[in-house]
């Protein structure tokens, strides 16, 4: 442990990271440099060890004494160059110019052993020139949440920052009470966003908006490096990722809660999980966050706020575009022609992905009616989203009763699966292999919002960390339904159910 307030440099540690600081060559107005804030007493909760050995890194030596002062900030690794990044954002569609990291510092680069350029990000680390009024710090609870639910995420194969490991402080923050206070670290592909091109754009900073431009197709699109032109590649790219990850949201049941500018990563992965959550009974008005009071950003809106925050990263990348199509109404055409592109990308991606689930495997006309009744239907009769479609499995093989009790009246299943299994008979696909396919895309296991609750509170107040060991290993293990695992299946009773959630900031 460091002595109070002094910062060391663990030039000689044990703990190799091998980092390849891409960012940190950027020119300085990107950022802002400074190491994180040690804590007094720091504490592993959770290694991600798996995620570790893909990165390149020794998991024991992470676990060391050394490696946790450098995952809470007490120590800068060797090869570290800590940083802040800038910022801005459409937060709940209010344009802030000035965000950027005010409670976070990239850490550094590391090329993982699958090849990929990846962020070590500390997130809680303390306050930084961008924090405004904040504390710069996190509580192990919504640390916590955003571990498991971002490895439910990946485990879903849905594109998502993870989480490295967790780390208590030992201290305390204020937020409406007193909480104890943990740092996480998280990974992902870079941290850029939509709200780091309108940070450039909303300063005039034509420059800064093309290096940057220049810097995402080198990391994330280098194919665009190659096209005619290259800025309308990227704009097209960064729309065919959010097109596909919007769709994939939207077939688990996911709502992000907080679809902020500043929360729509550039990669197209899933950033930031503050008050999101999972529907059960299903609704696409279903809203979880706490301050979303107009539901903004409720399951059914998600894909046409997706292409709005696009819109805006259009706007901001609108001077490339027209120095590359040569005038500003060339420029205005090119972009609004990539996002025309958006809705039968994600319409595309949809259907191809909800098809899978029923169990469809040909395209046929009246598919998507087939969906929009079956979804109506779920509406009406409050039926749990994940189980519906797990349970159409073993409805496949004669066993009915499962997803039928799902229906507060079982006749509107029965009449939906009439046309369904028509449906089916045009395809020669036997039912047991109909049925193992849809096992393969429909989880029995997700991070239900009662047990994340449940668990983080027993985290939090008893300091015991088995209910969130036991859940993590469950929806990391999403398709495989385990003897003895049942309660992670059943939805919550009414007395049960979480229907607010917060940012925990």
């Amino acid at each position: 442990m460091t002595s109070s307030g002094s910062q060391e440099r663990a030039a000689e540690s044990g703990v190799q990271f091998g980092f390849d600081n891409t960012y940190a060559r950027l020119p300085e107005r990107f950022y802002a440099r400074l190491d994180p804030t040690p804590v007094a007493q720091p504490r592993l909760l959770k290694l991600n060890v798996k995620l570790a050995e893909l990165l390149g890194l020794d998991p024991e030596q992470l676990a060391s004494a050394d490696g946790v002062e450098i995952l809470a900030g007490n120590r800068v690794a060797a090869g570290s160059e800590p940083l802040a990044q800038a910022y801005a954002g459409h937060q709940y569609a209010h344009f802030v110019p000035q965000l950027g990291d005010g409670r976070a510092n990239l850490l550094g680069e590391v090329v993982g052993c699958d090849g990929v350029r990846y962020d070590i990000h500390l997130k809680g680390s303390g306050q930084t020139p961008f924090s405004r009024r904040g504390d710069g710090r996190a509580a192990v609870g919504p640390v916590l949440r955003e571990y498991i639910v971002g490895e439910a995420m990946a485990a879903l194969g849905i594109p998502t920052t993870r989480a490295l490991a967790a780390v208590a402080t030992g201290e305390q923050i204020m937020r409406e009470v007193p909480l104890p206070g943990a740092v996480l670290t998280r990974v992902a592909a870079s941290h850029l966003r939509v709200g780091t091109f309108e940070y450039f754009a909303a300063q005039g900073d034509a420059h800064g908006v093309k290096t940057l431009a220049d810097y995402a197709i080198a990391r994330h699109y280098p194919e665009a490096a190659q096209a005619e032109r290259r800025y309308r590649a990227l704009l097209d790219g960064v729309v065919a990722r959010q097109a596909r990850l919007v769709a994939q949201w939207m077939m688990v049941g996911f709502v992000h809660g907080v679809m902020n500018t500043d929360n729509t990563s550039i990669s197209g992965e899933t950033i930031d999980y503050g008050p999101c959550a999972f529907m059960e009974a299903f609704h696409p008005a279903t809203v979880f966050s706490s301050i979303d009071r107009q539901g903004r950003y409720a399951w059914g809106n998600q894909p046409r706020i997706l292409l709005w925050n696009l819109t805006r990263l259009a706007e901001a990348l609108m001077a490339v575009l027209v120095e590359e199509a040569g005038s500003p109404e060339a420029g205005l055409e090119s972009a609004t022609k990539a996002l025309e592109a958006f809705a039968p990308q994600y319409e595309a991606a949809q259907l191809a992905g909800l098809r899978k689930k029923l169990g469809l495997f040909t395209e046929q006309d009246g598919d998507m009616d087939l969906v929009k009744d079956l979804l109506e239907r779920m509406a009406a009769n409050g039926a749990d989203f994940t189980l519906t479609f797990r349970r159409l499995g073993d409805a496949v093989l004669g066993d009915d009763e499962g997803v039928r009790a799902l229906f507060a009246d079982g006749a509107a299943f029965d009449e939906w699966a009439l046309t369904w299994r028509a449906r089916m008979g045009v395809e020669s696909v036997a039912p047991e292999e109909r049925a193992a396919r849809m096992m393969r895309v429909n989880p029995i296991y997700i991070p239900r919002n009662h047990m994340v609750e449940a668990a983080l509170n027993a985290a939090v107040t008893r300091e015991d960390l088995r209910p969130f060991e036991e859940l993590l290993e469950a929806v990391m293990q999403p398709y495989e339904e385990r003897a003895g695992w049942e309660r992670f299946a059943v939805p919550a009773k009414p007395e049960e159910r979480v229907v607010a959630t917060f940012c925990g900031t």
